[in-house]
């Protein structure tokens, strides 16, 4: 429906990367690029600046970037508004997520559902996947939203929207000039992780036993309950963490964060809404809905 350059646009404006903004738009770098260019070629301008692998905006990048925004909000309201012209809602949803998703992705979009949905009373609860799912089992909640690995029998997954965790220090940390690191050497980091029943180091520790690495084989200097926590740790050390990409968007921006790559190590995930397996209810379904039109993927 819209000008699939501008989507290109903002897959690498968002992701500041454009292999992986290829790899998400399945199409290939070159055609990434391409794209890019006859954008700029049209406005007379750069919208990226780069600089060996590091990719930042331009200011003219900045705005078109709030610009594109605005325009796929737009076509995103039009469709969900018209989907549910014949619809009438009323009641309350009790939504349960885990800490990365309640912080970092859901406030706006809960915002923008109760203004097109304000009779209904909407709650969340933040806590790890593991109790999340506990909530839900003892329907304390009508809906999780979560970002484990594990599956259970009980539950019905269904995938909301992708993530990746990535190695992030602080821009002053002397290895933050480099492009990358061998796991031989990330053994030697001084690590932040999170607690045990997270599903962020859940994902990470099933990542690295594929590389026959244990999370006990690297050198943890402290566990922390929240990825806010882990955030301003690493800005006064120098530490470093995985964290999700979700999180640090506004750090990448401003530059106060910079992600190294582990080399033969991606760690990618989806977040998942989880029911109970033969839970068919109308409000969770409507906000599922109404969460998978802002297009975070």
């Amino acid at each position: 429906m819209f000008d699939f350059r501008l989507q290109v646009f903002h897959k690498v404006a968002k992701r500041l990367n454009f292999t992986k903004a290829a790899e998400e738009l399945f199409i290939t770098q070159p055609a990434v690029s391409k794209h890019i260019q006859e954008i700029e070629s049209f406005l007379k301008t750069k919208l990226f600046e780069r600089n060996g692998s590091k990719v930042k905006l331009t200011k003219a990048g900045i705005i078109l970037f709030s610009h594109t925004e605005k325009i796929f909000e737009t076509y995103r309201n039009l469709e969900f508004e018209i989907n549910s012209l014949s619809q009438n809602f009323n009641g309350k949803l009790r939504i349960g997520a885990s800490t990365t998703i309640a912080q970092y992705l859901l406030p706006e979009i809960l915002a923008s559902f109760h203004k097109k949905f304000d009779q209904l009373i909407v709650s969340l609860e933040a806590n790890n996947t593991e109790q999340i799912e506990i909530a839900l089992q003892k329907n304390e909640i009508d809906l999780g939203i979560i970002e484990g690995k594990s599956k259970k029998a009980y539950l019905k997954y269904t995938e909301f929207v992708k993530d990746e965790i990535v190695l992030v220090s602080n821009s002053t940390n002397p290895l933050s000039k480099r492009q990358n690191i061998t796991i031989e050497e990330l053994k030697n980091i001084p690590l932040l992780f999170r607690e045990q029943g997270s599903g962020t180091l859940e994902v990470i520790a099933h990542h690295l036993k594929s590389l026959n690495v244990k999370i006990s084989d690297l050198k943890i200097e402290m566990q922390l309950g929240s990825t806010e926590s882990i955030k301003n740790y690493i800005l006064h050390s120098n530490t470093m963490a995985f964290i999700s990409l979700h999180s640090i968007y506004k750090e990448l921006k401003e530059n106060k964060f910079t992600i190294i790559d582990v080399q033969n190590l991606s760690i990618e995930r989806s977040f998942y809404f989880i029911q109970q397996q033969g839970q068919v209810e109308a409000l969770p379904e409507l906000f599922m809905k109404f969460a998978n039109h802002y297009n975070f993927k």
